[in-house]
């Protein structure tokens, strides 16, 4: 079971790669963070080509569960959080609510973004 970063979804969305094409199609479960669902939004809303990508968006968070982030979620950030502060290892903020709700619902987090691997409870795979 998957939770989907941004740039895997971009990459199956956009650009078709096989790889992660291949993986998602082959889980037994795919989810989204309501964090990338609105990373994706955004890019979907700034775009040159916002109606047509907002549908296909659309389209593939409708045939996916979308977690939300709630007071467990929050403890698990706080969790990481503090645990890269004393590494000395800081992630973007979003990534970091990212990986709390990976780490909350037990999900692998697919990723390309490197950083991620710091964070010693998660489960990380990239494509």
């Amino acid at each position: 079971m998957y939770l989907l970063d941004s740039n895997a979804v971009i990459a199956c969305l956009n650009t078709g790669e096989q790889a992660i094409t291949k993986l998602i199609v082959q889980a037994d479960a795919v989810y989204l963070s309501a964090v990338v669902v609105g990373e994706l939004l955004f890019g979907a809303l700034a775009s040159g080509r916002t109606e047509q990508n907002l549908k296909v968006l659309n389209a593939f968070i409708s045939e996916n569960a979308v977690l939300m982030i709630d007071q467990d979620t929050a403890r698990f950030y706080a969790d990481v959080r503090l645990e890269l502060k004393r590494l000395g290892r800081p992630i973007p903020e979003n990534d970091l609510w990212i990986a709390a709700t990976a780490i909350q619902h037990n999900l692998m987090l697919v990723t390309r973004d490197a950083h991620f691997s710091a964070i010693e409870s998660l489960s990380v795979r990239s494509w």
